[in-house]
This record gives C-alpha cells, structure tokens and sequence, in this order.
C-alpha cells in the first residue's frame, strides 16, 4: 500500500497492509487519525517529541496536557507504568481489554524520558488497535479528534473534511469506533478515583476490584 500525504485509507479494504502502513508512519515520526474502541483518535509516537509537539498544535492545547496512550496487553503496560497495589494489578487483568482507561504511576526510566510521572494508559478492545499496537510493540498516543474546548469529531466525513490537511493519514473503517469516550478511572492512589464516566459506568467496574 503505497503512502502519500493526506491518504484516507479504509481498514476494511485491506486490513494488513493498512496495519502495516500505520506502523510505518508511526516509526516515521508521523501522525494520523484511526478508529479505536471509543471515538476516533490522533496518534503518533509519544517517544517523539515533536510528533507530541505536532498533535498538540493540532489540537490547540498546551503541550505541558497529557495524552492517552494505547498499549497492546497488561504485560507491555507493566514495562512502563509501575502499579503499586496488587487489587489493582487484578484489576486491570480482568478488565482490559476494554474502553477503560486508567492513570498510573510510570516507573523512573520512563518518566525520566518523558519528564511526567504519571499516564493515562489503556488496552483497547479494537482489532486494528491491538494489531498496530502489536505491530510497533511500543505506546501509541490516543486523543480524539478535535480543537480544544470542542466537542469531539465521531463522524468520519466530517473528520476528513475537518483534519484531512492537519494530518499524515486517515484511517477508518465502517463500523470502527463507537461514538463514547472511554471510562477514566486515577489509579495513582489505593482507592480508584472516577475521573470521567464513559463507556462502562465506574459502579459497574468497581464490582471487579478485590
């Protein structure tokens, strides 16, 4: 699949390659849009920090904001975050993957790189998402699709015709992501704090902690 900028590829079409092809922009030090199991997102590779830079202007936010990031399996999380509590670490296990994200404490080689101690971190339920994420074997930076202080952008005709010259790429598909953000819960501390109630309503995940 030969890339040029501003190409709208459609995941359905061909799968694989549209996989492979995000993992080259990715490594390229690009950003593109892409279905997740919430609403659509923006990313790039957070190790980069102009990419950070880029989807930041973008946005229109102050780049001291954090961003979401994706992860392909509980394992790949533990080799960045450091989770303190073993309720949460059960947690997690029965959880994701899943439109929960939770903040945690980063260990200090990471946070030493990024300069920030804590993520907002999730394992997506979404195919493209788990074989990107598979495929880069590293953390892929998830923010929606908006301005800052807009509501996001969940429809992809309007999101081409809004973002299509801001960004590398669109991917999308026909029934990719759902139009609800997801679940953010702070796990920084021994008692789960609900920072924003999305997919999954917090009473109902706090009947899987120990």
């Amino acid at each position: 699949m030969q890339y040029q900028k501003n190409k709208q590829i459609n995941i359905d079409e061909d799968f694989d390659s549209a996989v492979i092809l995000a993992s080259e922009l990715f490594h390229a030090g690009k950003i593109f849009i892409y279905p997740t199991d919430t609403i659509y997102g923006i990313g790039g590779n957070p190790f980069d920090e102009k990419v950070v830079s880029r989807i930041s202007r973008l946005k229109g936010r102050e780049e001291s904001k954090k961003f979401i990031w994706l992860l392909s399996d509980f394992e790949r999380v533990l080799s960045f975050a450091e989770i303190i509590y073993e309720e949460h670490l059960e947690f997690l296990q029965k959880i994701w993957p899943a439109p929960v994200t939770v903040i945690v404490n980063l260990n200090s080689r990471t946070a030493e790189i990024i300069r920030q101690k804590t993520i907002a971190i999730r394992v997506p339920k979404n195919d493209f998402c788990l074989k990107l994420l598979n495929e880069i074997s590293r953390p892929l930076i998830s923010t929606s699709v908006n301005k800052s202080g807009v509501l996001p952008s969940t429809n992809i005709e309007d999101i081409i015709q809004n973002f299509s010259q801001d960004v590398d790429a669109i991917f999308f598909g026909i029934a990719s992501s759902e139009n609800i953000s997801s679940t953010i819960i702070d796990l920084t501390s021994k008692k789960p704090k609900l920072v924003r109630e999305g997919a999954i309503k917090f009473v109902e995940l706090l009947q899987n902690l120990s």
